[in-house]
């Protein structure tokens, strides 16, 4: 991934299933480590929950693109 910065909207690359998220959930960069080789990324419900706040490498996530669409779905029931 390029640098980003606070605030950036990323796209998760991998599935994090102990988490409840799934590869193409959208996180919002909250902190920046080590020259970009890894991100605190807070994921949330339309609502405003929070779901999760992650540290992620660099490579499990990736900037939004101009011309992608967001998809909707279900936040699984923890057990």
């Amino acid at each position: 991934m390029t640098s980003s910065k606070e605030l950036d909207d990323v796209v998760l690359t991998c599935d994090l299933p102990a988490h409840g998220l799934k590869r193409g959930d959208i996180g919002t960069v909250v902190l920046g480590h080590q020259a970009s080789k890894g991100y605190e990324v807070e994921f949330i419900t339309l609502d405003g929950e929070t779901v999760a706040i992650m540290t992620l490498m660099a490579n499990q996530v990736r900037l939004c693109k101009p011309r992608e669409i967001a998809h909707v779905r279900d936040l699984a029931a923890n057990p």
